[in-house]
């Protein structure tokens, strides 16, 4: 097994396109048609993990957060980023990094984070905005089908929990043939009505070049006709955050500590405790307190994310229960969704979670 085989098994859950402008996800370091020894689960790249990898005898470390995040101008080891780089270069282990893009994915650390609260009917608190397209083409009647499914396995169609969406509609259409063209129907020179039937359906952008590709492969005529036009529908199938209801109502306090039992923590900041049961509970892994808006509009009891600031807990004004426990402890489950998707594939391959606490925060 080759390396671009574990990063496209990651890929097909959390695409690239998904990750924010700000990030760096991806293949950092190696040569992603190397073949595998072994694979390194962790939330960080530091010097540790690189030694950790080594001694297990993994060629390849799959992280949350990017180790290259912002960009440098020499690679000469003055601080850990450096080293980490020019150490996996000198043993050869490739670096791959699934960050917002498996923090906006469905089936991402935010969906993990509702599962081991075992949050019922769970959605996106913010889905993806200006993320999709409606796709138009016209085709010969008889072609109707092969060119709809063809759309359809490319990625089109897809609207919340349906899958082969799309309107249609017959016509007649009409063109003349020129000299040097080879059509499909009619003659050249001669005026010709063709029926057909006109395929309306949406796709995500990430998906454009796919779904132009299977249209082009398939498609009867020699200039196949076709629109993309940007709609401001939201995205609901992948966003930043995720909202879903307790299996029963729960006071504060009660909710709080199951908040420590579950991340194991020592520690939890929140904000004053009111005396209102919690339902309803939105969740963002990592930096998330930029969703407390949305949270709010929303009606969630309770938020739970890694990271706040102090304005924060003011700014909530008693409208819902903030809570902070930690932005390491809202994402190590992200190594539990790299095992799964690699374990469900290949069962008996060489798969380890980094026993290393990367976690620069430490409590006393």
């Amino acid at each position: 097994m080759r390396i671009k085989e574990i990063i496209q098994l990651i890929e097909q859950v959390a695409p690239l396109p998904l990750q924010e402008d700000y990030d760096n996800s991806g293949l950092q370091v190696g040569d992603q048609g190397r073949e595998v020894t072994g694979v390194l689960l962790s939330i960080d790249v530091t010097e540790n993990v690189i030694d950790e990898a080594i001694a297990l005898g993994c060629n390849l470390i799959i992280s949350h957060h990017p180790l290259a995040f912002r960009p440098f101008r020499s690679l000469t080891g003055k601080n850990y980023v450096e080293r980490c780089m020019m150490e996996a270069i000198r043993n050869d282990i490739a670096i791959y990094a699934a960050h917002t893009n498996l923090d906006n994915a469905r089936g991402g650390v935010n969906y993990k984070l509702a599962e081991m609260l075992e949050l019922q009917n769970v959605k996106i608190l913010q889905p993806k905005e200006n993320a999709l397209l409606k796709f138009v083409t016209t085709v010969p009647v008889q072609h109707a089908d092969s060119v709809r499914n063809a759309l359809f396995n490319a990625g089109a169609g897809h609207i919340g929990n349906y899958d082969s969406c799309s309107y249609n509609l017959t016509g007649e259409g009409t063109f003349r043939p020129r000299e040097g063209a080879n059509p499909h129907a009619g003659e050249l020179g001669t005026f010709h009505f063709e029926p057909e039937v006109r395929i309306e359906t949406v796709i995500p952008v990430m998906k454009k070049e796919e779904v132009l590709r299977a249209l082009l492969a398939i498609h009867p005529y020699e200039e196949p006709v076709f629109d993309l036009y940007p709609i401001a529908n939201e995205w609901g199938q992948n966003g930043s955050g995720v909202v879903g209801v307790l299996p029963e109502a729960m006071p504060e306090q009660e909710f709080l500590y199951l908040l420590k039992d579950i991340f194991n923590l020592p520690t939890i900041r929140h904000t004053k405790i009111e005396g209102k049961e919690i339902r309803d509970v939105a969740i963002c892994g990592g930096a998330g307190a930029f969703l407390i808006p949305r949270a709010i509009s929303y009606g969630a009891d309770a938020f739970i994310t890694g990271e706040a600031r102090y304005n924060d807990y003011y700014d909530v004004e008693g409208r819902l229960l903030l809570a902070v426990v930690g932005h390491y402890e809202s994402e190590i489950c992200t190594k539990e969704i790299f095992f799964d998707l690699i374990s469900k594939k290949y069962p008996t391959f060489a798969l380890h979670k980094s026993a290393f606490d990367s976690n620069p925060v430490k409590y006393l």
